[in-house]
């Protein structure tokens, strides 16, 4: 029962859906209707609704069946008249159209004139807008034309420039065309080329700068020549009507070229032609000969285009490297002043371009770049000049040498770059030309001397008497008034050597100007180099030729009389200082001329070689002396070595007239003391082991003569028997044995006034030994026996006591 009802609740339920579902699907607009139906079919009776559809759709035709016959008179009147108005439709049809026909004919002719019409009206509005757009085109095509002839003729400034306008100015208005967008693609390509373009003249300004920089520094430094001359004559010629061309007025050259030179100038870049003409008054300025518009150009191109920085660095980079190669000095460069010239111009022709750039550019070098620069230089030239100006032997390419220096020093000045330690160097190298000066006048001292004759210098005319006074400060009353043909006393090396020392003078003053040195400096400079020229060059000169073997006793007495005279002169040598320094000798730490002391110290030197030579003489002969010590015969006069001797002592000693009095006093006393002494020792030799009173009677006679000798005054200024004092040893000696007057020299021995005070007791036991052994083996006494035993006694007894007293003596 319940089920019943539940089924019949169920399909009442179902019967409203479906009614529901019905009135949507003929109120809901086609395109919609999917749900509804997707509604029945998600539900299980759609059979049920398929019948409930049939249903409704019979009704409905049901309906428009009851419709269409309510209204079918109507329809078919309607359908009558639409069939008269078709034939109405017809004729009005055959009418258009031939109404049609005939205004088609009549027409065409027009149609055809409207048809041209339209086309040249079209063809018009196209010409017209192809001009707008050709004049929009024009400016742009014109503008990239002069692009490229600007890139073609090499003018980059100006091309970007008209770079800059194309692209901001005339592209923007026509960017929807093609070729616009072809010439935006190349506008960074053409940027790139200009910027490579100007660094590649920026290059080759760089290596003709590089090339050149010889040229530009010469001419720098003929500029500096000739500003230091005109100085040179305003000094000696007081406000001559022209005046100093400053740093400041060299500049004006340079503003004047760079507005020639600016990125809008289109002038080839490098170094311009300058032909070198000597003759020329005025040597160009050393920026005449640069164009700098490269540097320029390059600089505002990098700058527009934002890369200044860069292109500051790599200026700087490649300059730095230009100056290590120009800091390398050649390694020949010592052997000729060429060689260090093209060093300097190098070096000036760098610095040169740098300090322009440094004044006529904002920025590209600064100060601390230069002067970074310059230091570099200045360290790498000094320590180079060193090493090469220490190979140099010449010292007048020292002295040229000295002169580039201060001229590439001044020419640095001028631009504003301290010099201050290239002047210290110069000190340096002072040193060096003074050890060159002194190396040079010792191969001119040597060669004076060993070309002079050390005879007294002969004239015979008062022409030459004046030449020779000229050249060496003399003066000698007597000498003047005696008659030609006459002497001087000394040789010629005196004149030469004294003019040599003065022109030494002058090499060394040659060198301290232009150094800013004071006129102390010089003078001390000055006398400081001539006292190791006097001391060290001319003394070594002097000695080696006073030490030469083969120099005689005449050269050795001319020698010091020659530097007696050099000694004498050595004060006006002091005035020929004063004279060109201009410093009195008298001023607080003046130096004083040591040539006094050398001239003494040759002149001691030539003495003692004189008494050397004199004595190596004396042995000579006594090495000739041929005694017979066992002869008996008593001889009558002096052995023939001796007298010899004695004669060639008295030619020597009359040579020695010039010289001062002590000298040759000394000499004569030394040779006398020497024979003296050699005579002595000549007797007394361990080979002679015997004499007899024969030989000792013969070689009394020998010193007999040397006696006259010494008594005949050989040399002016002995006091009376002072001479012959040099051979009182011999004589008492010989006295003692001839006279064999033992008793009275043993009783007065000791005594101050003994008569044979000078014979010492060993000397006198040597003696009689060898007489003693004479004695015993002598076969002339056999006959008196008994006179041959007294006499032995005897010297048997003298011995005895002479023993005793060289005890004494000794003890």
């Amino acid at each position: 029962m319940e089920r019943g009802k539940m089924a019949e609740a169920e399909s009442l339920e179902t019967a409203a859906e479906h009614e529901r579902i019905l009135r949507e699907i003929e109120s809901t607009d086609t395109a919609c209707i999917g749900p509804t139906l997707r509604s029945v079919y998600d539900g299980e009776e759609h059979g049920r609704f398929m019948e409930k559809l049939e249903t409704r759709i019979r009704n409905h035709d049901r309906e428009i069946e009851k419709m269409c016959n309510f209204h079918y008179q109507g329809f078919v009147d309607s359908i009558t008249e639409l069939l008269k108005v078709r034939g109405e439709a017809q004729k009005l049809k055959n009418q258009v159209t031939d109404t049609n026909r005939k205004l088609q004919h009549e027409g065409k002719e027009l149609v055809i004139a409207m048809e041209e019409l339209k086309q040249c009206r079209l063809q018009q509005r196209n010409i017209s807008a192809t001009v707008d757009k050709l004049m929009l085109c024009l400016p742009v095509l014109e503008m990239y034309s002069k692009l490229r002839d600007q890139m073609k003729t090499k003018r980059h400034y100006p091309a970007l420039k008209t770079l800059e306008h194309l692209e901001h100015t005339y592209l923007p208005q026509v960017s929807h065309y093609r070729f616009c967008k072809v010439m935006v693609d190349n506008i960074p390509k053409l940027r790139e080329e200009i910027k490579d373009v100007s660094m590649s003249d920026l290059k080759d300004f760089l290596e003709s700068i590089r090339k050149h920089s010889d040229k530009i520094g010469e001419t720098a430094m003929k500029q500096a020549q000739q500003q230091r001359n005109l100085d040179n004559i305003v000094l000696q010629q007081p406000r001559i009507g022209s005046k100093r061309k400053s740093k400041k007025d060299a500049y004006i050259i340079f503003d004047t070229e760079i507005e020639s030179t600016s990125p809008k100038s289109e002038q080839d870049s490098g170094i311009l032609d300058v032909e070198d003409e000597e003759d020329d008054e005025e040597v160009p300025g050393a920026q005449d000969l640069v164009d700098f518009s490269p540097v320029y150009r390059c600089l505002h191109i990098y700058s527009v285009l934002g890369a200044r920085e860069t292109f500051e660095n790599y200026y700087r980079k490649q300059r730095r490297k230009q100056a290590r190669l120009v800091l390398q000095p050649p390694s020949n460069m010592h052997e000729t002043l060429d060689g260090y010239r093209k060093y300097f111009n190098q070096i000036v022709g760098f610095f040169v371009v740098e300090d322009h750039i440094l004044h006529t550019t904002q920025g590209l070098v600064n100060r601390a770049y230069i002067d970074e620069l310059w230091e570099m230089a200045l360290s790498k030239t000094i320590a180079a000049l060193r090493t090469h100006s220490s190979y140099c032997s010449d010292p007048n390419l020292v002295l040229d040498l000295k002169n580039l220096i201060v001229l590439f020093a001044d020419t640095l000045q001028v631009y504003g770059f301290p010099v201050n330690q290239l002047f210290d160097m110069l000190l340096e190298i002072r040193d060096q030309y003074s050890e060159t000066l002194l190396k040079k006048w010792a191969g001119i001292f040597r060669n004076i001397l060993d070309s002079d004759n050390y005879s007294p210098i002969p004239v015979t005319s008062e022409e030459m008497y004046k030449k020779v006074v000229g050249q060496f400060p003399f003066q000698d009353t007597e000498l003047e008034k005696q008659p030609f043909p006459k002497k001087f006393p000394f040789s010629e090396f005196v004149p030469k050597v004294y003019n040599q020392i003065k022109e030494f003078i002058y090499a060394c003053l040659k060198f301290s100007e232009d150094l800013h040195l004071s006129s102390t400096e010089v003078d001390d400079m000055i006398r400081k180099s001539t006292n190791l020229l006097l001391t060290r060059t001319l003394s070594n000169s002097l000695q080696n030729v006073i030490k030469r073997k083969n120099i005689g006793l005449t050269e050795l007495v001319q020698i010091i009389i020659n530097t007696t005279h050099l000694e004498k002169s050595c004060k006006y040598l002091e005035e020929f200082i004063t004279n060109i320094t201009n410093v009195l000798p008298e001023t607080v730490h003046t130096t004083k001329l040591y040539g006094t002391t050398t001239f003494k110290d040759a002149r001691h030197a030539a003495e003692e070689e004189i008494y050397t030579n004199l004595n190596q003489k004396i042995d000579q002969f006594l090495q000739l002396a041929d005694y017979d010590w066992m002869t008996g015969d008593l001889g009558n006069k002096a052995s023939d070595y001796l007298v010899d001797l004695i004669a060639f002592l008295r030619s020597t000693f009359a040579v020695f007239t010039h010289l001062p009095g002590k000298v040759a006093q000394t000499a004569c006393m030394s040779a006398c003391k020497h024979l003296a002494t050699s005579l002595m020792q000549l007797l007394l030799e361990a080979e002679v082991r015997q004499l007899t009173l024969g030989a000792l009677q013969q070689f009394n006679l020998d010193v007999r003569e040397c006696e006259q000798f010494a008594r005949s005054g050989p040399v002016p200024g002995f006091q009376e028997d002072t001479l012959q004092l040099a051979f009182i040893d011999l004589r008492q000696l010989l006295d003692l044995f001839i006279q064999w007057d033992w008793s009275t020299y043993l009783a007065d021995y000791g005594q101050p006034n003994c008569k044979y005070l000078r014979v010492n007791p060993k000397t006198a036991l040597t003696l009689l030994e060898k007489m003693k052994d004479t004695s015993r083996k002598n076969n002339m006494f056999a006959q008196f026996r008994k006179n041959e035993r007294d006499k032995q006694k005897l010297i048997d007894a003298v011995a005895k006591q002479l023993r005793g007293l060289t005890s004494s003596h000794h003890s």
